[in-house]
């Protein structure tokens, strides 16, 4: 991949989860894994043959057996014990499938890290058998804004300057926009919005390294922050971003993307001009 278009420090990222953490730091994987649960039972289809991408097997968590787990974090047995059979470790932007080989493909919170989204949603759509589903939840583009914008702010009243901090998150209309060039039939995306609350903005950081969500910017800042500019924007993010009992709040949005690999049985849209009810008609009282 040209140097342009990188985004993220692929082997940060993969630093980052490995040292994941378990517990209570988890919820937010928890909550995309049930969103996606909910739609896998809206499709209500058997899948013999599932896919399961991510550190956190997003296949085991919703309850679906996979085939196949390919580990993003450096570690085939996705940092858990008794990982599936035949785990393999890879990167999600090279995915070492062969094309049509499954019914199913599951990715929980993962797809956001990736530089080359397309590429790797292209990737998914040719591993998919003839009418195969792909369902993922990524993080989307208001995910932290109370975060991103203290920081910044302090950053740059401290040192006159800013740097990236927060990863840059697709919105909605670029996520449905990608699983459509990306081949995929009757594309769907989907968001929901979370919002929590901590006591302390310190609390949200400390949550955020255990669930692997730092930052892993290329163009990141590679020194440790200045105590003033932690200080401000601290106090800019109670400031700002505080509830009336005075914890502070924290949004993460969760888009949901579903696609079909094309098939012969799905249902086609309508030749233009080759419908025999007019709209006319169809309204009249």
């Amino acid at each position: 991949m040209a140097e342009g278009y990188r985004i993220f420090d692929r082997a940060l990222v993969r630093q980052h989860t490995r040292k994941r953490a378990g517990g209570d730091a988890l919820y937010l994987f928890r909550e995309a894994a049930n969103g996606i649960r909910e739609r896998l039972l809206d499709i209500n289809r058997d899948s013999s043959k599932v896919l399961a991408i991510g550190p956190l097997r997003a296949g085991e968590v919703l309850g679906v057996k996979p085939e196949l787990f390919i580990a993003t974090d450096g570690r085939p047995d996705g940092g858990q014990d008794g990982g599936p059979d035949g785990g393999l470790d890879f990167d999600a932007e090279q995915l070492p499938i062969k094309d049509q080989s499954f019914d199913l493909v599951l990715s929980n919170l993962d797809f956001h890290w990736v530089n080359d989204l397309p590429g790797a949603l292209v990737q998914v759509r040719r591993a998919l058998k003839p009418d195969g589903v792909f369902l993922a939840a990524m993080l989307g583009g208001e995910t932290l804004r109370e975060l991103r914008q203290s920081l910044l702010f302090a950053e740059a009243e401290t040192t006159g300057g800013a740097s990236p901090r927060i990863s840059p998150f697709a919105d909605l209309r670029d996520a449905g926009d990608l699983l459509a060039r990306a081949g995929f039939a009757m594309p769907v995306a989907d968001i929901e919005t979370l919002t929590v609350s901590y006591d302390h903005p310190l609390k949200l950081m400390r949550d955020l390294r255990k669930m692997g969500e730092t930052n892993a910017l290329l163009g990141r800042r590679k020194t440790f922050s200045r105590k003033d500019t932690m200080a401000r924007a601290i106090d800019y993010y109670f400031e700002h971003f505080s509830n009336e009992e005075g914890r502070i709040r924290a949004t993460f949005q969760i888009i949901y993307l579903t696609g079909w690999a094309p098939g012969p049985n799905q249902p086609k849209p309508l030749r233009p001009g080759s419908a025999n009810v007019s709209l006319k008609d169809a309204l009249k009282p």
